[in-house]
């Protein structure tokens, strides 16, 4: 697409501007890089990236700064290049996230913050879906004359509490019965594998001939109601206190965009839970909100299942290479506790 020197003028723009947030100028590209051309042939270059939509002149005789279409062709290019990982960055996330590894939520709660204390961005964290998790064990205990509390543990360590009426008539030795009877029938599956073999012994409601079989049957269709939780988000100041978010109405843009968690909860559902890290740059975020902003991403594993995303939110001018880094590492580490659970 760009011959060897459209190639190196582009770069350096998007790497000066990355570091320095000011427009960047043909003088200044000729006097830091040693591209042996001379400042109007650089003012040339600079100028046909302009009208191929690479570059960005924000003032008349002002320097230029990049566009999302420069930040993605130089994204791509990263995601390409097989990178020396950074030993004393991945050994400083371990240990700050080795020492919490029992506790889902306190790990994901941490580990929203380490991604932000790392990168200077904004840290994201989205527990395992329930609907992803696999049931370790389900109890059932009196509450009151007709409330049943309902705990249901999964293997990822998640833990969840709910309240439902129940007919007054049912005794704790009935409730042990029955969870017992969930549990030998749905441990180690999904909540949606459960869920839909729930649905189909309803229809064949019937034919239970145990009364208690038939009321199991209901509770574990209630238990599974749970909503898909909160995400955990840490940087905000961090984020307040870089030079893109200056103006008084960019800071209210970004802060409306971040406290709005079940926004960011909905948007990272949305987004396909692929292998590796993804990289959204302002434009290419589906939310209006999230326009001036750009996103990387990685889900972490159980096995080959994806069940949560973690992630950073920053400008789109980010150290790419260096939250990407960040983001892979600290996934994998995610992904290897929940393996040896």
């Amino acid at each position: 697409m760009f011959d060897e020197r459209i190639h190196k003028v582009l770069w350096a723009v998007v790497e000066s501007y990355i570091i320095n947030p000011d427009p960047v100028g043909s003088r200044f590209v000729t006097k830091k890089y040693a591209f042996n051309l001379s400042s109007a042939t650089i003012r040339n270059i600079m100028a046909d990236l302009e009208d191929m939509g690479f570059l960005h002149q924000p003032h008349t005789s002002a320097g230029r700064v990049p566009t999302d279409k420069a930040y993605r062709l130089y994204v791509d290019y990263l995601t390409q290049k097989e990178g020396t990982p950074d030993a004393t960055l991945m050994d400083e996330i371990i240990k700050r996230l080795e020492n919490i590894r029992t506790d889902i939520n306190a790990l994901l709660r941490e580990t929203s913050r380490a991604l932000s204390t790392f990168s200077h961005y904004l840290g994201v964290a989205l527990p395992p879906n329930p609907n992803n998790t696999t049931l370790k064990g389900i109890n059932l205990f009196k509450y009151k004359e007709r409330q049943v509390m309902i705990v249901l543990i999964t293997d990822e360590g998640i833990v969840k509490n709910k309240v439902i009426q129940l007919d007054p008539d049912l005794t704790q030795h009935d409730l042990d019965r029955i969870s017992g009877y969930l549990n030998s029938e749905f441990a180690g599956q999904t909540l949606d594998e459960i869920r839909s073999s729930v649905l189909r012994e309803m229809h064949q409601d019937k034919a239970l001939c145990d009364t208690l079989i038939s009321r199991a049957i209901r509770i574990c269709r209630e238990a599974l109601s749970f909503d898909s939780g909160d995400v955990f988000i840490s940087g905000f100041h961090e984020v307040l206190g870089l030079p893109d978010f200056t103006d008084i109405q960019r800071i209210k843009e970004i802060s409306k965009a971040i406290e709005d968690k079940h926004l960011i909860i909905k948007l990272l559902d949305m987004l396909p839970q692929s292998e590796g890290v993804r990289v959204l740059i302002g434009s290419e975020n589906p939310a209006s909100e999230m326009k001036k902003l750009s996103m990387v991403l990685s889900s972490y594993r159980e096995g080959d299942r994806p069940v949560g995303t973690i992630g950073i939110i920053g400008p789109t001018r980010m150290d790419y290479m260096k939250v990407i880094t960040i983001v892979d590492t600290t996934a994998k580490f995610i992904t290897k506790i929940l393996s040896e659970r």
